[in-house]
């Protein structure tokens, strides 16, 4: 492994400019490995959880929904913003239930995906597991989502195609292994 110490940045202040409900942002100044100073712009966002819910015949739940940042509806795998100091699977089996109304089993952690790292400190930590039951969606007051069952190679073939365009879900449909 190379000694990356000489790449390091150590902050000098830290000036939140915004303080959100959700987000902060900072512009921080930092201290670059040569010794010059420089400012850095942070979102800091509390972080994310995502899931892969697969039924017994390999089909994917999805979910579509209205993305203002874009003014486009898209396909997604159910995910749901942490709550500060929330364990991540607490919040994943939340989430699955809330979006899609499933209940899951054999549950598998997938690891962390860093959504922007120019400029945001987000983690979204991946999931996959196995839907036991169905019932009733019951998504928060102000989000509306339509679910979508479809077989995990056809979701995979979206992403490859384009279709699929939201990083986490590319990210973890083709992580995801429907045999571990």
């Amino acid at each position: 492994m190379p000694d990356d110490s000489g790449l390091i940045e150590r902050t000098k202040a830290q000036h939140i400019v915004y303080q959100g409900r959700i987000l902060t942002i900072r512009r921080d100044e930092v201290y670059l490995p040569d010794g010059r100073e420089a400012f850095r712009e942070l979102v800091s966002h509390p972080g994310a959880v995502a899931v892969c819910a697969l039924t017994e015949q390999n089909e994917v739940l999805l979910v579509r929904q209205f993305r203002y940042a874009y003014g486009e509806v898209l396909l997604e795998v159910p995910a749901g913003k942490l709550e500060r100091g929330e364990d991540p699977f607490a919040a994943v089996q939340r989430e699955l239930e809330e979006e899609t109304g499933a209940a899951g089993t054999d549950w598998a952690y997938l690891g962390q995906y860093y959504s922007s790292v120019g400029f945001c400190d987000e983690r979204i930590h991946f999931y996959k597991c196995r839907v036991t039951a169905m019932g009733a969606a019951h998504p928060d007051e102000d989000e509306y989502l339509h679910l979508v069952k479809m077989p995990l190679a056809e979701a995979r073939q979206l992403v490859l195609d384009g279709k699929i365009p939201d990083g986490k879900s590319q990210a973890l449909l083709l992580r995801v292994s429907v045999d571990s």
